[in-house]
């Protein structure tokens, strides 16, 4: 079944088990915004900048590098002995491989750093959304949906909330 659709059904399923006098409590949350949004996430985003920055500057000077050396093959290939140009070529695809190999593990880790950082942020935001739900007594609180009304919307008290709970944590 469809993701959007089953906790649809759920909600459909819990207002017709309740009384008609009995008023249910929803709430939405916009993921993506809160994570655009919430001064952790820019935190998180400098940490890895500046934790991934030496390596970034490796690549892009072995880039240049490459490069040169692609343009003077390119330029002196015509005056250049076989073995000579032999020995280029075959020092070109040997920088090419340690490129390609070095960017895909830059990458790799890249991917693996963002997803703990994530992983960290959502679980906070899980927290305060939770929070919130206790303290202001809502039954549900959907963290997807293909729209939801803005007077059910908490995305600026998550972002509020984090945005606090942050200058706290200073």
């Amino acid at each position: 079944m469809n993701k959007l659709l089953m906790p649809l059904l759920v909600v459909a399923v819990m207002l017709q088990a309740l009384p008609a006098s009995a008023q249910v409590k929803i709430g939405f949350v916009n993921s993506q915004r809160v994570l655009n949004e919430a001064p952790q996430a820019a935190k998180a985003k400098k940490k890895l900048e500046k934790e991934f920055e030496k390596r970034d500057q490796e690549l892009q000077k072995m880039a240049k590098q490459m490069q040169a050396l692609q343009e003077s093959l390119e330029k002196n290939s015509s005056t250049l002995s076989e073995s000579d140009r032999h020995n280029k070529e075959r020092e070109f695809g040997e920088l090419n491989r340690d490129f390609q190999r070095k960017q895909r593990e830059f990458r790799e880790d890249l991917n693996l750093r963002q997803n703990d950082e994530m992983a960290a942020i959502f679980e906070r935001v899980n927290k305060v959304i939770k929070g919130i739900a206790e303290t202001e007594k809502y039954d549900i609180i959907f963290q997807e949906a293909v729209w939801a009304s803005p007077r059910i919307d908490l995305t600026d008290k998550v972002v509020k909330a984090l945005g606090d709970s942050a200058a706290g944590a200073k």
